[in-house]
């Protein structure tokens, strides 16, 4: 591992389903467990942004139920600032100042200090102050998800790389939970994951990351302290470059 950190500025995407366990929408445990890690990285001189998707409390209308999509997608946008305020609040117990910048405004509900509206010159701003900045409300547009959302505030912040944690330890053939000859990529380009139909990302997301250059660094958070691994240099998890 080097002795400083090869990126200045990062984007982390997390899935809302690791935010939640055990029956709990909010594991305080997995919260703290983030506050900890990010904390640290940001003493190291990061710049960090953060995208938390809404899995843990809301999975859609599902198939029988009579909710549009619209609507489905417009509550699920909403819990994801559920997430990003609650990352925030324990962020800020570890001292660590942070913000929430979302895609849908919430004036007069929520006073401004906690969460303002999503601007892209706004967030490099924070982020150069030395806060963490958490993105909610999706693309603050329906039928985009959290992968799109990140791949396009990445590239709005100018973040050198997108972090993409999942429950997963990279990229692979096929879900290597129902196939045990599904084999691990240590890197493959955009281009390759799209022709193959990986679902690791969605296809707007790769293409986004594709035609602008973005790589992104797919890898589970277990063991804690992954994420330090790799904005410091260490091949974890499956990189996917542009070309």
């Amino acid at each position: 591992m080097r002795d400083r950190p090869v990126y200045n500025r990062v984007l982390l995407e997390l899935s809302g389903e690791m935010m939640g366990s055990d029956g709990k929408a909010i594991d305080m445990r997995m919260l703290n467990s983030l506050a900890s890690q990010l904390s640290e990285l940001k003493e190291c001189g990061l710049q960090i942004a953060v995208v938390i998707g809404a899995g843990n409390i809301w999975r859609g209308a599902g198939k029988q139920s009579t909710m549009s999509r619209n609507k489905a997608h417009m509550i699920g946008m909403l819990a994801t600032v559920v997430n990003a305020m609650a990352l925030q609040s324990t962020l800020e117990n570890y001292g660590v100042p942070a913000i929430v910048l979302s895609a849908i405004k919430f004036e007069p509900v929520i006073e401004a200090e906690y969460i303002e509206p999503f601007v892209a010159k706004n967030a490099i701003n924070h982020l150069q102050e030395g806060k963490i900045v958490i993105f909610g409300g999706g693309t603050g547009n329906p039928y985009f998800t959290t992968d799109t959302a990140s791949a396009l505030r990445a590239l709005q912040i100018g973040a050198d790389a997108l972090l993409k944690a999942t429950k997963v330890d990279g990229v692979y053939t096929s879900d290597p939970a129902i196939d045990s000859s599904a084999k691990r990529f240590d890197s493959l380009t955009c281009e390759q994951a799209l022709k193959m139909g990986l679902k690791v990302m969605d296809a707007a997301a790769f293409s986004l990351c594709k035609d602008n250059n973005m790589p992104i660094v797919v890898f589970s958070l277990n063991p804690e302290g992954n994420v330090k691994r790799i904005v410091f240099g260490e091949r974890i998890g499956t990189i996917v470059t542009p070309s």
